[in-house]
Formats: structure tokens, C-alpha cells, sequence
């Protein structure tokens, strides 16, 4: 590999974990995210290593040294920190689906209640929903960060969804870069939201 190869790989990490730091802070504004909660990791293009957040840091606080790099086995690469308890499941996901570069893991409030209620989603109700949401998969509750989660979670993206909703835990989001996994994040909240609201006033105006 040319030192000008080598230059390059290490320009686009530099831009990736500076990308994982501003979306974390998009999320974490709009209470997608808490302070210890939530998750974001994105590929390395056309390597099998990933950048991930860490675990037990604020979120809306991270810096580009707090961040980890890992292979798709689970083994951390670079990094003074333990990454995301959740990095089980992030890096299931990059196996099963070489098409995707960017998961997020977000825990949307609005989208927790619906599921509480066994409501389903309903992305034809938004047209931005349509556009970014290509499918909703939902998975059993399980343990956080285990390999039973993780097994569900990898089969639930085989089928090529990009939403996971778990269980009493969160939304996971998948793109194609972190930006989109963020559009469909933060979508997901919003069709979540109407179609909350929706429920209640259509049950308050038929009494």
C-alpha cells in the first residue's frame, strides 16, 4: 500500500469518528439518546473494522479519542476505552449485511410507547416515512448487549429492513452512511409521534 493509501485511510477515519460525534449530539438534542444511553458505530469502507461509541461516557460530550475501533470478530483494535455494551449486535449486523456502513441505536420515546401498546408502526402515514423507512422488523425483549439480542437482531436485518424495533430497549437504524441511519432514526420518532397523537384524538373525538 502506498504511503498516499495510507494517508487516505487515515483522513476518512479522522472524518468518520468526527461524524459519529455530531450525529451522537443531534440525537442526544433531540432526546433520542440520554446521557449514557444509545449507540452509534459506522464501517471503515471495504475493511471488515468498525468505529464504535464507548461505553459509560456522556454522550453528548464524546471526543474523537474516547471512540473504538473494532473488527467484525468482537476484537478491539484501537481505543482506551470499552466500547458500547451493544457492540455485540453492530457488528452482527455488518456481517449479515455488507450493504450497510452506519447503525445507530437510539431509544425514541414515542416509538417505545406505541410498541408497549403492541401498536405497529404505519410508515404510510408520513410521506417521509415511506421514502426512508424500507421495512420494520421487531424482536423479543432480551438482555442488553447479549448474544441472544444479537441473534435476533442479525436475523431480523437478513431479510433487508432497515429498522429494528427491540423489545422495551430502542429503535435501531441502519444506512448507508451515518447520515441517512439518522434521517431514518429521527423519522422514525416523527411518524411514531403523529401517529401517537393520531390515536388519541381519534379515540377522544369518537367517545
Amino acid at each position: 500500500m502506498s504511503v498516499v493509501e495510507v494517508r487516505d485511510i487515515y483522513d476518512i477515519e479522522d472524518l468518520i469518528k468526527q461524524d459519529i460525534i455530531n450525529v451522537m449530539r443531534n440525537l442526544h438534542r433531540r432526546n433520542l439518546v440520554s446521557a449514557l444511553s444509545g449507540n452509534v458505530s459506522v464501517r471503515v469502507p471495504k475493511t471488515n473494522y468498525i468505529w464504535i461509541t464507548p461505553s459509560g461516557l456522556h454522550k453528548a460530550e464524546l471526543k474523537r479519542d474516547d471512540l473504538v475501533k473494532m473488527d467484525l470478530n468482537g476484537n478491539i483494535v484501537e481505543g482506551h476505552h470499552k466500547p458500547s455494551t451493544e457492540w455485540r449486535f453492530h457488528v452482527a449486523i455488518y456481517r449479515a449485511r455488507p450493504d450497510v456502513q452506519a447503525v445507530i441505536h437510539s431509544h425514541n420515546p414515542a416509538v417505545l410507547i406505541l410498541d408497549s401498546l403492541d401498536i405497529k408502526l404505519d410508515p404510510s402515514l408520513l410521506i417521509e416515512a415511506k421514502y426512508y423507512i424500507k421495512g420494520i422488523a421487531y424482536v423479543p425483549e432480551a438482555e442488553p448487549g447479549s448474544e441472544e439480542l444479537a441473534k435476533y437482531v442479525a436475523e431480523s436485518v437478513s431479510s433487508g429492513i432497515n429498522v429494528v424495533i427491540l423489545r422495551k430497549h430502542g429503535v435501531v437504524a441502519l444506512g448507508k452512511n451515518i447520515y441517512e441511519a439518522e434521517t431514518i432514526a429521527e423519522t422514525l420518532e416523527d411518524l411514531a409521534q403523529f401517529q401517537l397523537y393520531t390515536t388519541i384524538l381519534r379515540h377522544l373525538l369518537n367517545k
